[in-house]
């Protein structure tokens, strides 16, 4: 069976990832994004910032001033009589609308019921002669669908939601005029003042009834504005117009789901220049004034109303006291304000024709999965450019953003931002997890199968680098480390290839976990040699005393190992059970990179304090000593490890190929582990070693004697010992006493040996 290809696994990957996009989509044609998506469309007003008003609209007030000149309501319709006719009549405005329903519902029984009839009949009389005044009409309250029968509550007629012959629909609430007479008073101009779900954003244009169509008031008042009748309202699914008697088309206005029009903020409520308002009772003062005898008060209210800003104005007249409870937050304002404002600004779209434009949900699914596909494809972008393709993709995500802002501004298109940006970062987040499994996983392998030839450390550099390994190296400090089984070649003898293949893979095993444990990179293997070193390719300061603790570490594990190999009876010979490994340490500057041909490297360590670790390791046997450092690695490792290492003095020698003496030094264990008996004997022996110095022959002899008898390893009760440090110096102390060195000798040994 054939393996995936990578393009294959790419296909899939996307294929897999499908999903994503599709539940965004789905999302946003259920409308559940709608709460995120209002939110993009409130900062896109706040940066798109205010347009000037197509048309003058003036806003009276049914303020806190009014109520405590006017009194409470309800009011006597005889001062919406007197301010809508003196607007029209006296300040030359285009058309009065009103905010409220005159509905004879909650009118108190204190009330003088005939002073509320004069005022009805008032406004009646002037309403009779058809002035360009809309009253209100509201489905707030409720309307009635009768189904199968059964009576069922609704606050408006949505095209969109049937649920039932249009014949069945009854009127909203609408303005009443007790008269005092039988036939009730229907006023001309009437439009409803209800917005979607109370909000400020969607309104119905229109609602049918089994009495009328009932049109907006911000219809009406448009209609009103170019002097149109009512018969000049057309509407079908997908416009609603206003046509002039030539029969030519005034204004056209789109409809989503054959009845809204969502509104088109020009300002917040508060803007002196867009939104100027008066307080109703203040507009009655001067109303009053007019009918004053007094010249100069009749002059003021004539100047009042004369002013420009009346002239072919829409006026309209609403509650604006928080009492009232008709208050709403708007796009530009975070705080609830008058929604009278709505209206406002409705009329404002539709005069000016600026109205807010979305594209067809097929465009809305082709920018999911656009944006998706251009995002999330340079999100997964890995090796050498994955920063720089993870910013692009976050620059594209803000590109787009951005440009639905730019957008909005210049055009009024409101292109789609959460689906599309929420299912580029979603998939793309799913991507990126992905790909992080995948490289993990990729880096399993990659780790499992050079792991194995070189250090998982610089493994995880190369990995995490993206570099491919080059030529060349670096001077660096650090602490080379050799290892040697004692008498290797007689193992060869001994054991078949298979049992030694067993033999080693278990020495080795356990002494590289322990050199990487502690932080150690294995170089190489040379047959049954281990080449470590501590401080590269990972910098550490303590890795002279790192490297100190694995040597006395590996020679506990062989221990454990002898009596293991041991107990194992026949299967190895008496050989393996006394197996002892020497290893030598030197810490110093060594160049440290890749080193071999430009096909083939290993990467590696060189240079003289390199060669020095190798003759502390070979050395070692010529002075009875299974561990053997030079004086740099001693004074390393004591300035991180303090005394927890312990070391004894071997003497000054210089190592075959270097012409400098060397201080050298056997590690003998660890604080820990180093018993009393040894502590007296390491004294002793460096007390010999200064008598040597000094060429007292008989006095070092004496001591090293002495140390002898304390020496932890000991020929033929120590497994594999041969000599040990006390024994090579007698052997030396004696033969110079038999040929002394020459007068201007200072103790240092010259090895003829590597």
């Amino acid at each position: 069976m054939a393996l995936p290809t990578a393009k294959k696994l790419f296909s899939l990957r996307w294929l897999l990832l499908l999903p994503i996009p599709l539940l965004w989509c789905g999302l946003s044609s259920k409308g559940w994004l709608d709460f995120v998506e209002n939110k993009f469309t409130d900062w896109r007003f706040q940066f798109r910032g205010e347009l000037p008003s197509p048309l003058p609209i003036i806003y009276i007030d049914v303020d806190s001033q009014s109520f405590d000149e006017i009194g409470n309501f309800p009011w006597s319709r005889s001062f919406f009589a007197r301010v809508s006719q003196t607007l029209i009549q006296q300040a030359g405005v285009k058309a009065v609308g009103f905010d409220f329903v005159l509905s004879e519902i909650g009118i108190p029984e204190a009330v003088d019921r005939a002073k509320l009839v004069t005022g009805n009949r008032e406004f009646a009389r002037y309403l009779w002669k058809g002035p360009p005044v809309v009253l209100a009409a509201s489905y707030s309250a409720g309307f009635f669908r009768d189904i199968n029968g059964k009576k069922e509550t609704r606050n408006l007629p949505l095209l969109s939601e049937p649920m039932g012959p249009i014949e069945s629909l009854e009127p909203p609430e609408r303005p009443v005029f007790n008269v005092g007479s039988k036939v009730p008073f229907n006023p001309p101009n009437i439009g409803l003042i209800d917005t979607l779900d109370g909000g400020t954003r969607w309104v119905p244009l229109f609602a049918p009834s089994n009495v009328r169509t009932y049109y907006h008031l911000s219809v009406e008042l448009a209609r009103l504005y170019y002097g149109l009748g009512p018969e000049s309202i057309n509407v079908t699914d997908d416009y609603l117009e206003l046509v002039r008697p030539d029969g030519a088309v005034q204004i056209k206005v789109p409809l989503r789901e054959k009845q809204l029009l969502e509104v088109n903020w020009f300002s917040p409520w508060v803007a002196p220049d867009n939104n100027p308002r008066l307080g109703f009772s203040t507009v009655y003062n001067y109303a009053e004034l007019l009918k004053s005898e007094v010249p100069e008060e009749h002059e003021t209210g004539v100047k009042f109303f004369a002013q420009s800003f009346w002239k072919d104005s829409i006026v309209l007249v609403g509650p604006t006291d928080p009492l009232m409870q008709d208050m709403g937050t708007t796009p530009f304002d975070e705080v609830p304000v008058p929604k009278v404002g709505v209206h406002g600004n409705l009329l404002k779209t539709i005069i000016s024709g600026k109205f807010l434009k979305y594209p067809e949900p097929w465009m809305v699914y082709g920018l999911v999965f656009g944006l998706t596909l251009l995002v999330s494809g340079f999100t997964i972008v890995g090796g050498g450019r994955g920063v720089f393709t993870k910013i692009m993709a976050v620059l594209m995500s803000v590109t787009y953003v951005a440009l639905a802002f730019h957008f909005f501004r210049e055009t009024q298109w409101l292109l789609p931002i959460t689906a599309p940006l929420g299912a580029a970062l979603s998939t793309s987040f799913a991507a990126l997890i992905w790909q992080v499994l995948e490289e993990q996983k990729q880096k399993g392998r990659i780790k499992g199968m050079f792991g194995t030839y070189v250090s998982p450390e610089l493994v995880d550099n190369m990995i995490d680098s993206g570099n491919d390994p080059q030529l060349g190296g670096h001077d660096s400090e650090i602490t080379a480390y050799f290892s040697d089984i004692q008498g290797f070649s007689t193992f060869s003898e001994k054991l078949g290839s298979g049992p030694l293949v067993e033999l080693m893979n278990e020495y080795l095993t356990a002494c590289t976990d322990i050199v990487q444990s502690e932080g150690g990179t294995l170089d190489k293997y040379i047959g049954d040699a281990v080449v470590a070193m501590f401080g590269a390719p990972i910098k550490m300061e303590d890795h002279a005393y790192r490297a100190c603790v694995a040597t006395q570490r590996v020679h506990i594990k062989l221990a454990e190992l002898r009596d293991k190999w041991k107990s194992e009876g026949e299967k190895w010979p008496e050989i393996v059970w006394q197996m002892q490994s020497r290893i030598g340490l030197n810490t110093g500057v060594s160049m440290i990179g890749n080193m071999g041909s430009r096909t083939r490297f290993n990467y590696t360590m060189m240079g003289d304090n390199v060669n020095l670790a190798a003759r502390m390791e070979s050395g070692a046997k010529s002075w009875g000593a299974y561990t053997m450092c030079a004086e740099a690695t001693k004074q390393a490792c004591e300035k991180f490890g303090g005394d927890h290492v312990v070391f004894r003095a071997l003497g000054r020698i210089v190592v075959k190929g270097r012409t400098r003496a060397v201080p050298i030094f056997e590690i003998v264990g660890l604080k820990e582990t180093v018993t009393a008996q040894t502590r007296e004997c390491i004294t002793l022996f460096e007390s010999g070693l200064a008598k040597y110095y000094a060429q007292d022959w008989e006095g070092a002899l004496a001591l090293f004697a002495q140390s002898r008898e304390l020496e932890f390893n000991v020929p033929g009760k120590t497994p594999g010992v041969m000599t040990n440090p006390s024994l090579v110096y007698l052997k030396i102390v004696k033969q110079y006493q038999i040929e002394p060195p020459a007068k201007d000798w200072d103790g240092v040994y010259v090895m003829t040996e590597k």
